[in-house]
């Protein structure tokens, strides 16, 4: 009996198409969610990396955790309303605030070119200190690297979080509803526009700030009022549309949104208009979209009526019974689209 032959692992993404990483695998859109489900999450495939969520919870101790890390390449480093060190703090609170964790300690791991000018550095690290102090977590490890001048492009940071998930229930994707109203906490595509501002040159009548800022507060406000919170998710790369796609495949159920629902400022539709992108795709980094039983639709609205970072919160639409796990748009003018992801790279470098 002849010897079995070796294994050869298949590579399961279709290499013959995308011989080489584009900027679109990082996107947010199409390309980066085929990377990352026919890819990156088979290559480690375990239970908690199935969770599909923006962190992992674990138990340890006997004590529910949550653990979550996001890597950081915007350009320009400063921005309206913003700069790296903030958005970096940022992101990761939010990733965990999502999963309904209460954020406590982050790591920052900092790569950084030679030429960087120190008082650059400086302005980041303080930022990410203010940040931090905001959003009631602290830095406690990290390291350092320094790579060649021209191959860095300025400062990159990697920031880890582990928080502490004190409720009971699971918000995750896997808790979606039939029946659950879709919420969103406020305006949409400021971020991506801010930043394209800045390195387009463009000026409007009035100035587009990233509305980049830690969500926990919000989320700890719906949970200490007992409002039942089947799941949350932070609208980054993609845009809202990205969003809704990933959580449309992940439940299982179709998400029925409405058009003249959406909170787009006039001038981040005049800006979008003038780039040729579609706001529903865009970046934000302060907003977060929430899945919420019917009767609790009041209460958490008025709720994050109350707090500045989610005083815009409107109901968008809602999760359906049955068909394929799609996004359904009702247009303005009553006709419905399949709203999908967008397959190209629309925005790079926009956190």
């Amino acid at each position: 009996m002849s010897d079995p032959a070796p294994f050869e692992p298949a590579c399961p993404f279709p290499i013959e198409n995308y011989p080489q990483v584009l900027l679109a695998h990082g996107g947010g859109g199409r390309l980066m969610h085929q990377l990352i489900q026919r890819m990156i999450v088979p290559a480690f495939k375990n239970p908690w990396l199935e969770q599909q969520h923006d962190a992992s919870i674990f138990e340890l101790g006997g004590q529910r955790l949550a653990f979550t890390t996001d890597s950081y390449v915007v350009r320009p480093m400063f921005f309206p309303g913003g700069d790296l060190g903030s958005l970096a703090v940022h992101g990761t609170v939010n990733d965990l605030a999502m999963a309904g964790a209460r954020p406590l300690y982050l790591s920052a791991g900092l790569i950084i070119e030679e030429g960087v000018a120190m008082e650059s550095l400086w302005r980041i690290l303080a930022s990410m200190q203010r940040a931090a102090t905001a959003a009631g977590v602290q830095i406690i490890t990290g390291d350092t690297k320094v790579v060649d001048r021209g191959k860095g492009d300025g400062i990159f940071i990697n920031t880890a979080g582990i928080g502490v998930v004190e409720q009971t229930v699971s918000i995750a994707p896997a808790s979606i509803k039939p029946g659950d109203a879709v919420l969103v906490s406020g305006d949409l595509g400021r971020h991506g526009m801010a930043i394209m501002a800045v390195r387009e040159g463009l000026e409007f009548e009035s100035s587009i700030e990233s509305d980049s800022a830690p969500l926990a507060g919000p989320v700890r406000a719906l949970l200490d009022a007992g409002v039942e919170v089947h799941c949350l998710r932070d609208i980054t790369r993609g845009g809202l549309t990205s969003v809704l796609n990933e959580l449309a495949e992940a439940s299982g159920f179709p998400i029925h949104v409405e058009e003249a629902r959406m909170p787009v400022r006039e001038d981040v539709r005049v800006a979008c208009e003038i780039l040729g992108f579609d706001p529903l795709q865009v970046a934000c980094e302060g907003r977060m979209v929430g899945f919420v039983p019917e009767p609790e639709v009041e209460r958490a609205l008025k709720i994050w009526s109350g707090i500045e970072v989610t005083a815009g919160a409107v109901r968008i639409g809602e999760v359906g019974q049955g068909g394929a796990p799609r996004v359904i748009l009702k247009s303005t003018i009553g006709a419905q689209r399949i709203l999908d992801m967008g397959s190209g790279e629309q925005l790079p470098r926009i956190c």
